[in-house]
């Protein structure tokens, strides 16, 4: 049996004992200890390490086994190990998270089946390997979930439908519910933060950031840990955290679930708005939802789990909650599950090819996407006409002009050119053209003496051309998702 050592600076981890690969021999066997650097490998006497999970600035989880349940049940040993450039201030409140995590599960997680139960709490003193004193170090075991968390599952397939992020939405606004009236808020809602197991349901992980609310002046006030582009501004700025809180971080971890765009694409921080409906369309319904929870200030969005899930139903039309299951066919793949004592874990396998060249376009809207469409031919036809001008020929012909536009797009779904760039940019290319006889040399034997004129009528010919090819493919790429 293969055994994993949770010392951080173990040089050789891995362990290798052919004597414990015998169930019976296994759970009485005597305390085995690392052979590079002597650490205990039965954490406390039952829990057996077999890999690191990963690691972050608070310590390492690792997948280990209890020797003492009868199927060698999975669980999540978690090492707090901060490090070293903490100073004391930051060292205290580190320990006291990770105190408060354990507090929280133990409270939470045996009350409600969306929450990992906590399995023990405990130190270890052993003795340090660069001097005659100890190190003590701090764990706590919790329930593994087998599954795959929706970081890696977006990664995995590409954006979610609308039906798979509603579901996700109900969910976890009943798991946030029952933790609000726990008197608890999560503080850390993400896609990472909500797995999906091999059972179909969906689980809240991570509660190493939680904030228990308390009566008294103050006692709301955020620690600053948070995941920059989920917390809203009282989160961000170290102000008093409400249940809201996590309602926003929900709806940002849906909106990015629906687009598999980054938050950062998705806000603009220059009018402090969320322009996600830009990318990809919903209900009304649940686009009014979300779009509340997204509000800035926490009055201004829903004040608790229960009203969001409320609103739900009534924009939905339906007199009950939606049914919360989450879609069968976008199951954990093979490589989430947990692995063999002895096997390595598997690669994230690479994103699934989308159904469509552009799923989640950023030019969703309709009006949007016409004024864009017209940019391009416009666009495209001017710079056509500029480049075969000054190159003296017209042979690169139809492919150069297809290649400016497939550029073109690509500069807009960037949103490197956008809004009024896209006027600007049309404004002084066409300026360019009109003013400049050297560019219009390849339209002059057929201008009649007007070359102006040609200009402008080839650059429109070559706008409306664009949008109605434009046109023909959201219909098509409509039907076919509608046949889909």
């Amino acid at each position: 049996m293969q055994l994993y050592c949770t010392r951080p600076s173990c040089p050789r981890p891995v362990n290798q004992f052919d004597d414990l690969d015998n169930h019976s021999a296994l759970k009485k066997a005597q305390q085995k200890y690392c052979t590079s650097c002597g650490m205990e490998l039965f954490l406390s006497g039952r829990y057996l390490s077999e890999r690191l999970l990963g690691q972050g600035g608070f310590g390492s989880a690792f997948l280990a086994r209890d020797r003492y349940t009868p199927t060698l049940r999975h669980c999540v040993v978690k090492l707090f190990q901060p490090s070293s450039s903490l100073g004391p201030k930051q060292l205290q409140m580190a320990q006291m998270l990770f105190e408060r995590e354990a507090e929280v599960l133990e409270q939470l997680g045996n009350q409600h089946p969306q929450i990992p139960n906590l399995y023990a709490f405990f130190p270890l003193v052993v003795p340090s390997l660069r001097s005659d004193q100890c190190e003590e170090y701090f764990y706590l075991v919790q329930e593994f979930i087998d599954g795959e968390d929706f970081g890696k599952i977006l990664h995995r397939r590409g954006p979610l439908s609308e039906k798979a992020v509603r579901a996700v939405l109900v969910s976890m606004l009943q798991v946030l519910a029952f933790v609000h009236q726990h008197g608890t808020i999560h503080r850390d809602i993400k896609p990472s933060n909500i797995m999906k197991g091999r059972n179909n349901e969906l689980y809240l992980l991570d509660f190493g950031a939680v904030k228990q609310v308390t009566v008294g002046p103050g006692s709301g006030q955020s620690t600053g840990i948070y995941t920059t582009g989920y917390a809203p501004p009282e989160q961000m700025s170290g102000g008093q955290v409400f249940p809201s809180t996590d309602l926003y971080a929900l709806a940002v971890t849906c909106v990015v679930l629906l687009t598999n765009q980054p938050t950062a694409e998705l806000f603009d921080s220059y009018t402090h708005t969320w322009r996600w409906q830009e990318q990809h369309q919903v209900s009304p319904g649940l686009a009014a939802v979300l779009n509340r929870m997204l509000q800035a200030t926490p009055n201004s969005r829903y004040q608790s789990a229960d009203e969001a899930l409320a609103a739900l139903t009534r924009e939905a039309g339906k007199m009950s909650v939606p049914n919360p299951s989450f879609p069968a066919q976008i199951s954990p793949s093979p490589a989430a599950a947990a692995p063999s004592p002895l096997a390595s874990p598997s690669p994230t396998a690479p994103p699934a090819p989308s159904a469509t060249l552009l799923p989640t376009s950023r030019l969703s809207s309709l009006p949007a996407f016409l004024g864009a469409a017209a940019f391009t031919g416009v666009e495209g036809g001017l710079l056509a006409i500029a480049i075969f001008s000054l190159l003296g020929t017209t042979l690169l012909g139809s492919g150069t002009w297809l290649g400016l536009m497939i550029i073109l797009i690509i500069l807009q779904l960037r949103r490197i050119i956008e809004r009024l760039d896209l006027l600007v940019i049309a404004g002084i290319s066409g300026a360019a053209v009109l003013l400049l006889p050297r560019l219009q040399q390849v339209i002059l034997p057929v201008s009649g003496g007007q070359p102006m004129q040609t200009v402008l009528m080839l650059a429109i010919l070559a706008g409306l051309s664009t949008v109605a090819i434009a046109v023909l493919f959201r219909l098509i790429f409509r039907l076919v998702s509608r046949l889909i």
